[in-house]
Parts: structure tokens; C-alpha cells; sequence
């Protein structure tokens, strides 16, 4: 197999794991999606001089918004058993 076609092949799953967020739109506001650990919703914003930015849709995803819910598929980790220390005592000492 020649390198090149091997680097790509190892590449594809890279590219389907780095997929782009879906476009936010006047068709999907409310909606949520979750990126980066956040749940972020598509939701209209006023644009500004401040700001510089004309008004438009764009996805939510500040501090404020509530992280994903944890993936069901994933079993929670076994809880480890209590640990007791027991120390013997010294001879002659009570």
C-alpha cells in the first residue's frame, strides 16, 4: 500500500470525529445540541456597534449553559470498598 493512501485511511476517523456544529438557524432556534461538554442552544442575537456584529442565529454555549447529560452507554465506575487501618499496639503501652 503506498504511504499516502495510508495516512488517509488513518486520517477518515479523525474527520468524522471533528465534524462541524449544524448550522443554527431561523428553522432550528430553541433547539439543543451539545459540543465541547456544554449544551448550547441556537437562539437569535442582536448585533451591534459595540460589538460589531450584524444581527443573526448562532449557538449558545457560555458559562451560564448547563454541561451534557453524562452518555447512558457508559457504565459508572465500581465504588471502591472502605478501607480500615488497624494499628497494633506497641507492647507496654496502652
Amino acid at each position: 500500500m503506498r504511504p499516502i493512501a495510508f495516512a488517509l485511511l488513518m486520517l477518515a476517523p479523525l474527520a468524522v470525529a471533528a465534524q462541524a456544529p449544524p448550522a443554527c438557524s431561523r428553522a432550528r432556534e430553541g433547539q439543543l445540541s451539545c459540543m465541547t461538554g456544554k449544551m448550547c442552544e441556537c437562539r437569535f442575537e442582536r448585533g451591534g456597534s459595540m460589538t460589531g456584529r450584524p444581527d443573526r442565529f448562532t449557538w449558545d454555549c457560555g458559562v451560564m449553559r448547563p454541561n451534557c447529560p453524562p452518555d447512558p452507554t457508559i457504565a459508572p465506575g465500581q465504588d471502591a470498598p472502605p478501607v480500615g487501618i488497624w494499628l497494633q499496639p506497641r507492647p507496654g503501652r496502652q
